[in-house]
């Protein structure tokens, strides 16, 4: 059994490219990079098509994602931006019919922001390639491979979400 800080050196040996992992760390960022600029290029050309910024594509995909109606607030959190950018951002989707504000409690102050529905139709139709890649690629992995991959894309958005929290 390994303590914390001998997994701390394994980690930073995997990272400063010392350690006998560091080619497959290489490669993994490799590859997450190129999966992230395939990503961001469907995403540009979705802005681009609907006269939106890729920030506004990015906040429409956390309306989506969300567990619990959104909030103006927890929307600047997840974005990592500025009240006032936030505001503009849900202007810009609001005017674009992608996003709708509701005032739904009894706390008239509490905004909740929804997808409207046809602008979520729009948004299926358009990255339906990016859902298919998806499904031929789970096609080609069992259970148990999917259950790694899914437990390393949910710890490296944690790890992710912990470096984004010190950066504040």
């Amino acid at each position: 059994m390994s303590t914390a800080n001998q997994r701390g050196q394994h980690a930073h040996e995997r990272v400063t490219g010392t350690g006998p992992e560091a080619g497959d760390l290489q490669e993994l960022a490799a590859l997450l990079r190129r999966m992230n600029g395939e990503i961001n290029r469907l995403v540009h050309g979705f802005a681009g098509t609907h006269g939106l910024h890729a920030t506004d594509v990015q906040a429409l995909a956390a309306i989506l994602d969300a567990r619990e109606p959104m909030t103006p607030g927890r929307l600047r959190e997840h974005l990592g931006l500025t009240s006032g950018a936030v505001t503009a951002c849900v202007d810009r989707l609001e005017r674009a019919g992608h996003v709708r504000r509701v005032r739904e409690s009894s706390d008239r102050r509490v905004v909740h922001l929804h997808y409207v529905p046809d602008a979520r139709s729009a948004a299926r139709t358009y990255f339906r390639p990016l859902a298919e890649a998806a499904a031929a690629t789970c096609a080609r992995f069992d259970e148990g491979e999917l259950a790694v991959v899914l437990r390393f894309l949910a710890a490296m958005n944690e790890e992710l979400g912990l470096v984004r929290s010190n950066e504040r």
